[in-house]
């Protein structure tokens, strides 16, 4: 489902700096660029482009460099490699939601957006139940640079060579999922991590990334009453200590990279269905807790055990997301929320500095770059904020295709890839 930022620019560039070293000394330093968008809300996973100078509006007919209609239906974003897009899709016999659908990854050519390949990967049998928000191809691919990794919940997993060659494929993670799929993978060294929160049994996993082979498989340590979710893992470090922290049903957990062992968590009760990454920076956490009565937890990720007493440094329970991601800014917290209620937030405190109703449905995650905040609405209008402690809404850009999908980014072009109901959209000027 559509289902990160830092201090200053500063800070961000030094943990850059150390995760990379961390990848390079274990063998497995990613042949990526800072232009390259490899993972679900870009470089770090935290929807900051800080330099990149997109567009401020745009219509079907105002720069949209091209349009490339899709086969079958998806609402994973596309991520972009050395000018190439990569995404998935599921294709069905027929337009229902509940058909067998063929689940396949594909390559776009970013400057023109001619399709490279179609790679068909698991055939998903007839009756798979899905929400009529989420498709049955929702979790984002991640790529290291020299492979492109896709995911679609209990139904697969695959790596692939750069040109759709596939090398391993496996479907030994099986849960219940309810609502289909809908967390994206990330890459952590040599492995490929992912959250499996289903009706029946709520885990997070890591497999090898050379062979998909399980190294981990870690239950959660709570028994929720609905036991389903969506997150996407994110990877920090706290004091010197690397953590997987991965939102689930009643609880957000991190744990150890190299065993899977947890290292603390915090509760919230009646949490499910859990669809927003979390954000780090500040020295905080931000996670949201999702249906039925949504908050937004600011934690303090140093602790051990259970520490729902003790380290959360405070709470938002006013149109907190229940889908969007959050945002952060230097000291500034950005929400959108699933009715269209943009609030701006000290990242420290939680005092309010602006909520403003902006209309529309939302479950894209907003975006920042060179001092905008960028949204786009389930109606296809994307809105652009300037990013501060006064709202100002700078423009409002429709093209009228459906969208739950969130933004790749070319961060050298300073352009927008933007994924409708039915097509591939480059926008720049």
């Amino acid at each position: 489902m559509p289902a990160l930022c830092f201090a200053s620019l500063s800070v961000r560039c030094c943990l850059f700096t150390a995760a990379a070293l961390l990848i390079a000394s274990s063998g497995f330093a990613p042949a990526v660029f800072a232009a390259d968008w490899t993972e679900f809300r870009g470089p770090g996973g935290q929807g900051v482009a800080e330099s990149a100078q997109l567009p401020v509006s745009w219509t079907n007919e105002k720069n949209v460099l091209w349009r490339t209609t899709l086969e079958g239906k998806g609402w994973s974003s596309p991520v972009l490699l050395k000018g190439r897009l990569y995404l998935t899709s599921a294709v069905g016999a027929t337009e229902e939601l509940m058909a067998a659908q063929t689940l396949r990854a594909l390559a776009l050519d970013a400057t023109s957006g001619k399709v490279l390949w179609q790679t068909d990967l698991f055939q998903q049998p007839e009756g798979q139940k899905i929400h009529k928000k989420n498709s049955h191809a929702s979790p984002t691919p991640v790529t290291d640079g020299e492979h492109l990794y896709v995911h679609f919940g209990t139904h697969g997993t695959a790596c692939l060579t750069l040109d759709g060659a596939v090398v391993w494929k496996t479907q030994e993670i099986k849960y219940v999922p309810v609502h289909g799929n809908g967390g994206s993978p990330i890459l952590v060294d040599d492995l490929l991590v992912f959250s499996c929160d289903g009706s029946d049994t709520q885990a997070v996993v890591a497999v090898d990334r050379k062979t998909g082979k399980v190294r981990w498989r870690t239950p959660r340590s709570v028994e929720p009453k609905k036991g389903f979710a969506f997150g996407t893992p994110l990877l920090i470090e706290v004091d010197g200590r690397r953590q997987i922290v991965s939102s689930g049903p009643d609880a957000v957990m991190a744990y150890d990279p190299a065993t899977g062992n947890e290292l603390w968590k915090v509760r919230y009760a009646g949490g499910y269905s859990v669809v927003p990454r979390p954000v780090f920076g500040a020295g905080l956490l931000f996670i949201c807790t999702g249906y039925d009565a949504p908050r937004l937890l600011a934690i303090k990720p140093n602790g051990a055990g259970d520490v729902t007493e003790t380290h959360i440094a405070w709470e938002l329970k006013k149109s907190a997301p229940l889908n969007p991601s959050p945002l952060l800014v230097g000291q500034e917290l950005y929400l959108i929320s699933d009715n269209g209620i943009a609030s701006c937030l000290d990242a420290a405190t939680g005092t309010v500095h602006w909520q403003e109703r902006i209309g529309g449905n939302f479950s894209a995650s907003p975006q920042y770059a060179a001092g905008r905040v960028y949204l786009q609405s389930e109606e296809g209008v994307g809105i652009v904020l300037k990013a501060g402690t006064k709202f100002e809404e700078l423009a409002r850009n429709e093209t009228g295709e459906r969208t739950l999908a969130s933004y790749a980014l070319d961060v050298d072009a300073g352009d927008i890839f933007l994924r409708t109901d039915t097509a591939l959209l480059r926008i720049g000027e």
